[in-house]
Formats: C-alpha cells, structure tokens, sequence
C-alpha cells in the first residue's frame, strides 16, 4: 500500500510510487565493438518533493569489489527532476525566480484528470544532469507502476565521452523498483547498457 504525503501536490499522484530512498544492485552489460563492459554495481536512488509539481531526483552508484576484502569503487552520479509534461501557466513559478502568480494550476485530483493521454497515462518529461559534461531531457508516460521514456534532446560540452540517445524503463514489480536503461554511446548503436532492483529503504 502506497501512502501519499499530506502535502504532495495533485499532479504528483500519478508519481507517488516513486517516492522514498531505494537501494540495491544491478549489471552494467554493453557491448563496444567486439568488446562487452561486464560489472556488477551497487545503487542509492532518491525521489523526494518540496511543495512544487516535481519530484527531486539523485542516483549514486558504485562497482563492487573484485575481492572480497576489497573497498567499493564510486562510479556514477546523476540528478535531475521528474514531472508531469504540461504547459506551465501563471499558477508556477518561473522563469528564474519569479513567484506564481495565482492558485495552482492543477490544484486537486479532477484537474489532474484532464492531464490523462490518449494512451490512458501521464506525458512525463525527465531532465537529468551528468557531471561529466551530458545532460538529458527524456520525454515519456507513467501509466500505473510503469514508466517508459526516450531521449528527446542530449547536450554534452566539448570534453564529454560520445553519448547519443537513450531509454530508460522503471517499474513497480513486488515492492521492488525495476529498472532497465538503454543507451547509444561511444559510436555504438541504442543497445543494453544497465539493469537493477532496488528495495525501498526510506
């Protein structure tokens, strides 16, 4: 059973599954050339909220160690925002720092309702920010405990590695967040990259 917070905006609802501070472990498996990159990962995963229609998103993940004795080794960081894609009216803030003007927007559940696809889902719009120089804007759905996206736009700044495009799939499967990420990267083609399960922790 899902537990809303009592001060989660209405356009979070479709969202709410999300929320909480999950950890577990995965695979990286993607195949460069005639060369596959092969290695288990560990990952800490958070979505939260601030009062705003968006969640808040960070992932850490780390490589386990080859030996048993050994130290886990930091591999990747990423953060970013997850909301519901609509135009953004009086009701929101922005741009910069400027303060809504009015009520919200889509202040309760029927409002939200009109937000529905023809598919029977949400339009979601996911941006998310790499160190490394790579920021990416996915567009996507939430239907129930699943969500699909697909890079609608990725910059990288003059020193970042080649990275093209990519998906990402999560979903809600026994209690356990579920995720699979595909990606177009290094001159290679959009193939499989990473995979994990996480278990809610917080």
């Amino acid at each position: 059973m899902i537990e809303l917070p009592v001060d989660l905006p209405a356009e979070l609802v479709p969202l709410s599954w999300l929320i909480g501070v999950w950890e577990g472990s995965g695979v990286i498996d993607y195949k460069v050339g005639d060369e596959s990159v092969t290695h288990e990962f560990g990952q800490r995963v958070s979505f939260s909220h601030d009062g705003l229609p968006h969640l808040n998103y960070t992932s850490y993940t780390w490589l386990f160690p080859d030996e048993p004795d050994g130290d886990p080794k930091p591999l990747a960081t990423e953060t970013g925002y997850w909301r519901i894609e609509r135009e953004l009216g009086t009701g929101d803030v922005g741009p910069g720092l400027l303060p809504a003007v009015g009520d919200p927007e889509y202040p309760d559940a029927e409002s939200v309702e009109t937000l529905r696809n023809a598919d029977g889902g949400f339009d979601l719009e996911v941006s998310l920010v790499h160190p490394g120089g790579v920021a990416e804007l996915y567009l996507g759905q939430v239907k129930g405990p699943r969500i699909d996206l697909a890079t609608d736009a990725v910059m990288r700044t003059a020193g970042a590695k080649d990275y093209a495009a990519a998906t990402r799939l999560y979903g809600l499967v026994e209690g356990h967040l579920l995720w699979a990420w595909d990606m177009a990267a290094l001159g290679q083609d959009l193939r499989t990259h990473a995979s994990a399960r996480l278990a809610k922790v917080d």
